[in-house]
């Protein structure tokens, strides 16, 4: 039967709690296998173990001795047998004689290190095999410098000499299980080498290909290798299997639970490894298998590499030398471990590399040694560093079975306005990377994790308003949240919300049973935006698919939505006196949105969920002209002028729009024909009118001396004189078939116009059949001369405009 290696990691043992967890999984194990056993130090003595190294170094021998008694303070709360602690004993001798000597010289000799840090794994072999043996389960710790054997400044493992020393070891064990320390390794000529990041798991694939093991079993804290860094994406998934292959890739371009050495042994061997958490061993965890899932739909992982630079070379004539990409390579390989990214052009004159940030000065140094001659006679320009960038790879088995795999990549990161300055793909066409600047990183990797569904995607919404259109928006999501998150696979989150005094936010998302309860204990702050200042917009610039959702009416908001966009925000609007801002400030806000390849979404700002801007801007893409506009373009006048044409006092019509909230927060703006007049001058922008709201030529439907009237009830008491004027006047003209309707009129010829006003139509007009709160735009264009493309339907209310801006939100999150 053949063996099966368990690998702990150090937070696999870092109390005799996890040690006991520990015993179990192993003593579990034996009974359907046998078992061999790799351990990493203790969890935190690598740690302790590299600041004891540095206080000798120092000559701080306070320190010193301050460290070694917490490493024996750190081995009592283990039960040890008397034999195991002298040999723990024995271990902390050797360590005190290292670091003294470290002290007298004032550096660490080559070696010294070395062996400084096996004391870690040795103490946690002589642990864990007394807590097994201990339990009944015999044991015994193995130093793996008695079989693993390195050779070279690289230390390269020497596979056979390794293997036959095993296997002459493995006869000596009998019915004990083999608890080996991972990392440590021996010098060809003695001496103690380390195997460096991750070590311990390569080591454990190295012992199971040597055992002629078929399964290894690496137990860690995390459930598996995850679809994203859950530092940078914090609904990043376990993946449930991987080939050989996409490990590798993974491997090669970041993924932090594996290194591309631990893969080797188990291609080579066909060894399955389990990747399990010691905390929740129920979990599926990963497994890495010759198949993997062979998924051609979906993508596997998105991984990123941070602390890198760029250099690109460019020959200015052929080299003399021989090609440069060959001699580039021949030149670095001796100073750097890994070159994470290396592209050069058809021609083969220019190449850029991504290397670690800390390799640059030996990186320069060895280009301007091996390019020495070309760099003097001027035919080679002078190395272009490009400093804090990153490195972000898509992994995928099936990727180069897929269409538009790497469309949609650049697409993802094209929304965000991330500037990509170096790409490539691998042979196998199992990866695609590019380089991004560093800062642009996490809204990068979330972006591409969300674009190839690799966990729900997920839209963050910070919601200013809680009047009518708010409110009524909070209470739609919070009931369609669910139907989105099962059918369309969207989680929608309110992480914060605001009104002109406090903001209250939770990236989990807010509860909104009782959003009301949760402002009101949110916090006060004071900024050019109200409680909004710039640490909330840093902070929600940081979830998933952030959104500013603006349902106030606030002149004053200009410089919060170009604050937003400068961070990767969308802005989804009903507020629209942002849009009838100034010319100038208006040309500059869609600078910014452009500049930031953010959306600005406020189809809600006229005709409240009709699609009237959507139609125009359809319109226009399509190359139509339109030579005029006309409409009913206020639900709330829409709706006066249909209850006083049906015999309702004036002062009545609008106390009853105030109460079914058709009416802006102050109804004389409606009536005043202000709100009208703003959506008929947005539409005239739409067009390309250079016009402000000054331009346009407004009646009011009332005289302008009620409207200065102040207070509702003292203005609603005001109108009845007016009111029975209007009332005869409607009379007469009902007489001669003609109805009262309100309407925004935009002329583009002759020359352009814009007037709105209460006119009395025919039945002929489009307007003259409209009822309650229904809005209606008429297009007139080159396409519909005689006959006007139609929008039309309720424009006004706080159920409807909300769902429009909901609409906007998933038009954004769902695309």
């Amino acid at each position: 039967m053949s063996h099966v290696v368990l690998k702990f990691g150090g937070s696999s043992l870092g109390s005799p709690a996890h040690v006991q967890r520990v015993v179990g999984h192993v003593r579990e194990q034996a009974t359907q296998s046998p078992v061999a056993v790799v351990v990493s130090a203790l969890g935190g003595t690598t740690d302790s173990l590299l600041a004891l190294l540095d206080a000798a170094q120092r000559g701080d021998s306070e320190a010193v001795t301050d460290g070694l008694e917490a490493l024996a303070r750190d081995t009592t709360q283990y039960e040890l047998p008397a034999a195991v602690g002298a040999r723990l004993e024995i271990l902390r001798g050797e360590l005190r004689s290292l670091l003294e000597g470290v002290r007298l010289l004032g550096e660490v000799p080559d070696g010294v290190r070395d062996r400084v840090l096996a004391y870690g794994e040795l103490v946690a072999s002589q642990v864990v095999a007394s807590a097994l043996s201990v339990s009944g389960v015999p044991a015994q710790a193995v130093d793996a410098r008695t079989w693993l054997l390195v050779e070279g400044p690289r230390g390269l493992v020497e596979l056979d000499a390794s293997f036959e020393r095993l296997r002459t070891l493995q006869a000596g064990w009998g019915d004990c299980i083999p608890v080996v320390t991972g990392f440590i390794a021996q010098r060809r000529g003695g001496g103690t080498a380390t195997l460096g990041r991750n070590g311990s798991d390569y080591s454990a694939t190295l012992l199971a290909q040597g055992l002629g093991a078929d399964q290894v079993q690496i137990w860690t804290d995390v459930d598996g290798v995850l679809s994203a860094d859950p530092k940078l994406v914090d609904d990043a998934r376990p993946l449930e299997q991987l080939s050989y292959d996409e490990a590798l890739e993974l491997a090669t371009f970041g993924a932090r639970v594996l290194h591309r050495r631990t893969m080797l042994p188990l291609r080579q061997d066909g060894i399955s490894l389990w990747i399990r958490n010691l905390d929740a061993p129920d979990a599926p965890g990963t497994w890495i298998t010759p198949l993997g899932s062979n998924d051609e739909r979906n993508a596997t992982s998105v991984t990123s590499l941070e602390g890198q630079i760029l250099i690109d070379l460019q020959l200015q004539t052929v080299s003399r030398g021989g090609p440069l990409a060959e001699r580039l390579h021949r030149a670095l390989d001796p100073v750097v471990d890994q070159l994470w990214l290396a592209t050069h052009s058809a021609h083969g004159q220019a190449m850029s590399v991504v290397v670690p940030a800390q390799n640059q000065q030996a990186v320069l140094k060895a280009i301007t040694e091996a390019f020495a001659g070309e760099l003097a006679r001027g035919e080679l320009k002078e190395p272009k560093v490009h400093g804090g960038v990153a490195l972000l790879t898509l992994v995928a088995e099936a990727m180069g079975r897929t269409p538009n795999v790497a469309g949609r990549l650049f697409s993802a990161l094209g929304s965000l306005g991330i500037n990509v300055l170096a790409i490539g793909q691998s042979a196998s066409a199992r990866s695609i990377s590019c380089v991004v600047r560093q800062e642009s990183l996490p809204q990068a990797v979330r972006r591409v994790h969300d674009a190839f569904h690799l966990a729900h995607r997920r839209a963050s919404l910070l919601v200013l308003g809680k009047g009518t259109v708010g409110s009524a928006m909070l209470t739609q999501i919070h009931e369609q949240a669910p139907v989105l998150e099962k059918e369309h696979g969207l989680e929608l989150r309110v992480v914060g919300l605001a009104d002109r005094r406090r903001v209250v936010t939770d990236s989990r998302g807010l509860a909104l049973e009782d959003w009301s309860a949760l402002l009101e204990g949110g916090e006060q702050t004071e900024g050019p935006w109200g409680p909004v200042t710039e640490s909330v917009l840093d902070w929600l610039a940081g979830l998933h698919e952030p959104v500013l959702v603006d349902c106030t009416a606030s002149g004053a908001l200009a410089g919060l939505y170009e604050a937003a966009w400068s961070r990767g925000i969308h802005v989804v609007g009903a507020n629209k006196k942002p849009l009838t801002l100034p010319l100038g400030t208006v040309d500059r806000l869609r600078a910014a949105r452009a500049e930031a390849h953010r959306s600005w979404s406020y189809e809600t700002t006229v005709g409240a969920a009709l699609p009237v801007i959507s139609t125009l801007q359809d319109l226009l893409r399509t190359g139509d002209r339109v030579t005029r506009i006309q409409g009913s373009l206020s639900g709330t006048l829409g709706f006066l002028c249909d209850a006083l044409s049906g015999g309702m006092a004036l002062d009545e019509a609008v106390g009853l729009a105030m109460e079914r909230g058709f009416t802006e927060p102050r109804p004389q703006e409606d009536l005043a024909g202000t709100d009208a007049a703003r959506k008929a001058l947005i539409l005239a922008r739409e067009l390309g009118l250079r016009l402000e709201l000054c331009d346009v030529q407004v009646e009011p439907l009332v005289p302008q001396a009620l409207l200065e009237i102040e207070g509702p009830q003292e203005f609603l008491g005001a109108l009845g004189e007016f009111g029975a004027e209007l009332r005869a006047r409607i009379e007469l003209e009902a007489k001669q078939g003609r109805r009262l309707r309100y309407l925004a009129t935009v002329e583009l010829e002759p020359q352009p116009s814009l007037v709105v006003g209460p006119v009395f139509v025919e039945e002929s007009h489009p307007a003259f059949a409209l009822r309650g709160a229904a809005s209606l735009v008429a297009f007139t264009t080159r396409r519909y001369p005689r006959q006007p493309l139609v929008v039309q339907g309720p424009g006004a209310g706080g159920d409807v405009t909300a769902a429009g801006v909901l609409a906007d939100v998933l038009g954004i999150a769902l695309r």
